[in-house]
């Protein structure tokens, strides 16, 4: 009896299993996967939402489903959404948000906000500014590439993977926006015709889009916010007539140390030591670098032509009250915690005095000089 009573216990079990599969079979069927969402902000405040949904291609069906809605906010948006497809929209597999250029100026930690305290969306979602207006960008069809919202997603991933581009997360906005030692960084891309640029980093003021680090410069910037490998950077060092010198430093490693110290009771300077060493792939210019003395004068101009593009571009940040290096996590370090909460770092940070000096070290220059 015991084993009748057994047998049929295994039986209703596996019964339930073939059961539950088949109705999981069905909802996949029906689920739509956000797989990049973006905003752009209309007149009068309005929010313009327009979400990617990747489909199976097969039996003519197309790649992917776009739904564009306008509304107050990202969820009342995504009931709107909802209603425009036989899909059940779901974000668990969401990759991307783009932001248009006008809704990032204006500020979008609302929208920040919403998205992280959603459980359903991931933090480690990429954060982007798009040049231009978000949707306009995701709705597009380029002909190289099958879906747009995957091929933004892998340029991303390609473009990071040197570090010169930050990789810029959900986590990430909202762990610098709440730090009030620094303030949050985005990668930007733009359309060009028939493909997706990467074309620089935004600076952000909190959560406005204040200034850009152009793509050129971005490596500047990768040396000054941390260390690095594998990146590579082309150099214009002099200009004169028709003679032009030109280097390519590649397989770059950066390291950088900063150094944080009062000058007086209320003023504080910033030091930024950076030692950079790569391989010469490519040089046009008066010098032989097969001589030694020769070679250390090119280590000493592409060390100069840092510093002053670095020099530049901080200069640039302290002007529009950006701290997108954590110069005040620095300056947090040496002063009691009483001083720096009692401080206006927003009013400190522009006065504050910031060097910078490169030490260039080239490994290799090729097997023929």
């Amino acid at each position: 009896m015991y084993k009748t009573r057994f047998q049929w216990l295994i039986t209703c079990m596996l019964l339930m299993t073939i059961t539950g599969c088949g109705n999981d079979q069905r909802i996949l069927e029906k689920i739509g996967l956000t797989h990049t969402t973006a905003f752009d902000l209309m007149p009068g405040g309005m929010l313009k939402v327009t979400n990617s949904i990747p489909l199976a291609v097969d039996e003519g069906r197309k790649p992917r489903e776009v739904l564009t809605t306008i509304s107050d906010s990202s969820k009342s948006a995504k009931v709107d959404l909802s209603r425009q497809t036989q899909l059940i929209l779901v974000s668990g597999q969401m990759r991307n948000i783009l932001f248009g250029t006008t809704l990032a100026r204006r500020g979008f930690w609302d929208d920040i906000d919403t998205l992280v305290r959603d459980p359903s969306v991931s933090p480690r979602v990429k954060v982007t500014v798009v040049d231009g207006d978000a949707h306009d960008l995701l709705i597009k069809n380029y002909s190289n590439y099958l879906r747009t919202a995957q091929y933004i997603d892998r340029m991303m991933e390609s473009e990071t993977r040197f570090q010169s581009i930050p990789k810029v997360t959900l986590y990430e906005f909202t762990r610098d926006y709440y730090d009030d030692g620094i303030d949050p960084i985005a990668p930007t891309i733009k359309d060009i015709g028939d493909h997706v640029k990467v074309n620089g980093i935004a600076l952000f003021q909190d959560d406005r889009y204040v200034m850009k680090i152009a793509d050129k410069e971005s490596n500047f910037f990768a040396m000054l916010s941390k260390n690095f490998k594998l990146g590579s950077l082309p150099m214009r060092l002099s200009e004169e007539g028709d003679k032009k010198e030109f280097v390519l430093f590649d397989s770059l490693v950066s390291k950088r140390q900063v150094h944080a110290a009062r000058t007086d009771g209320s003023s504080f300077k910033v030091d930024f030591e950076i030692s950079v060493s790569g391989v010469i792939l490519e040089y046009m210019g008066s010098l032989k670098i097969s001589k030694e003395e020769d070679r250390h004068a090119l280590e000493d101009k592409i060390g100069e032509k840092i510093t002053s593009h670095m020099e530049t571009m901080l200069n640039a940040m302290q002007k529009h009250n950006v701290d997108s290096l954590g110069l005040g996590n620095e300056i947090k370090r040496i002063v009691p915690y009483k001083e720096w909460k009692a401080m206006n770092w927003r009013e400190v940070y522009p006065d504050i005095e910031i060097h910078c000096q490169t030490k260039v070290k080239i490994k290799h220059y090729g097997k023929f000089q």
